[in-house]
């Protein structure tokens, strides 16, 4: 008997499909849809946090007592190679050389720098040392450390890049340190000693004159933060003769513009007309865009050169960490500087890193409810993310704390609202028209920038080592 061994004789028949299959269902199904996501969205707190002021003018000015504290700023340098050197016009933000605007003598001055490369745990000068020289440093962390009234070290100030220290010894012949400076990494700092400062002042007779003038600013009453004191008399009894006073104010108060984000949002009429079920295309488009606007205008309250709040902290409120991590005692030492502080904003890894520090400690961050949201908390003051804060290639970033609010004299946003064509408070869409490729055009605008009332109303810890230390 033969047998087929044919490929046909072994395969088995096919079953017969006997109902409809789900690809061709489909094809008569309504799909079920999310509408579209976004991946750039986040949380935004701080404009939920911010309390929003109407700038009916397109500006906003803050009024404040006069103040006479001048050239609090960070100098700049410039390097080539291994060389450093300080740019002349910085010099101007050294309080005694705020407004002197000669370029020769600056330039003299700026000569006479002589550069310092220094290690990390160097001691680059001694409490009680004669100070004849002021120090500018270039780059790297220093600590200031002086005796305590109970035995042991403690910490005055750590300076970083662009901060200086021992001005008073180029105008007192006399004067010494009264702390000891200590570099806690490697660095650079540029010294002019007060012999190169004397002979420039030799041949240049209107610093002199600069100086004075400054010397005479600094002898007028003032209190402990700068500001021109009101005289007033107490715990007298009888008929004394009392003080008489007035407030005054700053001649050139500081205005802030409202700022725009701005863009074209363009649908073509044939998705429009033709595409708009179960979703309406033109919201969804509009949806996103004004998402995407809101993202920026977060961006640009904390990064912007102008207004942003990174730029705008007032130099004696901004911080550095002791060792890098930071540490309970760091946002202690950050929450201090102002009263009612009202929140905290890191960048996610900065929160993460906060975490570790508190761990390292045998501590734990606290939680606060916040519009119905469980939030990590120091000393009650929520930690808020926001992932507009930089990291730097260096891995490190910084810690915004804030108070908020006009009646606190804290930090305030501004916007404008009642525009025409209003979609959501401060933000309109405009319709610009339908070109002859039938494409319909919507103006979408948002008008916003954000005002410090007070000095001691922001303050930033700068330098957050975020990424893990090598165990």
């Amino acid at each position: 008997m033969s047998v087929d061994s044919s490929p046909e004789a072994q395969t088995a028949p096919a079953t017969p499909q006997q109902s409809l299959s789900t690809a061709a269902a489909r094809n008569l199904a309504t799909t079920t849809k999310s509408a579209p996501q976004m991946q750039e969205i986040t949380s935004r707190w701080l404009l939920r946090m911010l309390p929003w002021v109407e700038a009916e003018g397109g500006a906003y000015r803050v009024n404040r007592r006069l103040r006479h504290t001048l050239g609090n700023g960070r100098i700049g340098f410039v390097q080539e190679g291994a060389t450093v050197r300080v740019i002349p016009q910085e010099l101007g933000e050294l309080a005694f050389l705020r407004g002197f605007e000669d370029r020769d003598v600056l330039d003299a001055l700026a000569d006479r720098c002589a550069q310092r490369d220094f290690t990390a745990g160097e001691v680059l000068v001694e409490r009680g040392s004669p100070a004849d020289r002021i120090h500018l440093i270039a780059h790297g962390r220093v600590s200031q450390t002086s005796e305590g009234r109970y035995g042991g070290k403690t910490t005055i100030a750590v300076l970083a890049d662009g901060e200086h220290f021992g001005e008073n010894a180029l105008s007192d012949p006399d004067a010494r340190h009264d702390c000891t400076v200590t570099a806690e990494t490697a660095g650079t700092l540029l010294t002019l000693s007060r012999a190169d400062f004397t002979a420039v002042q030799a041949t240049a007779p209107h610093l002199r004159a600069h100086i004075d003038e400054f010397a005479s600013r600094t002898r007028r009453p003032q209190n402990k933060h700068g500001e021109a004191r009101i005289t007033v008399a107490a715990g007298h009894v009888g008929e004394p003769d009392l003080p008489g006073t007035f407030v005054d104010y700053e001649l050139q108060p500081r205005e802030y513009e409202l700022s725009v984000a701005q863009t074209v949002l363009r649908v073509h009429t044939r998705v429009a007309d033709l595409y708009n079920g179960p979703m309406n295309q033109s919201e969804e488009q509009l949806r996103l865009t004004v998402e995407a606007l809101r993202e920026r205008q977060e961006h640009e309250l904390i990064n912007n050169r102008e207004f942003g709040l990174l730029h705008n902290a007032d130099f004696k409120q901004r911080i550095q960490p002791r060792h890098g991590p930071p540490t309970p005692d760091d946002m202690d030492d950050l929450l201090c500087r102002r009263r009612g502080t009202k929140m905290f904003l890191a960048h996610p890894r900065t929160i993460a890193a906060i975490g570790r520090g508190f761990n390292a400690c045998g501590l734990h961050p606290d939680q606060v409810d916040l519009d119905g949201q469980s939030v990590p908390a120091w000393r009650g003051v929520p930690i808020l993310p926001c992932n507009k804060i930089p990291i730097s290639k260096e891995q490190t970033s910084s810690i915004i704390a804030m108070r908020t609010g006009e009646t606190s004299q804290g930090v305030i946003g501004l916007r404008r609202t009642g525009l025409l064509d209003e979609y959501e408070p401060g933000l309109s869409v405009r319709f610009m028209g339908i070109n002859e490729q039938a494409i319909i055009s919507y103006l979408v605008s948002t008008y916003f920038s954000a005002a410090v009332l007070l000095p001691d109303a922001l303050g930033v810890m700068e330098n957050v080592q975020v990424a893990p230390r090598a165990s």
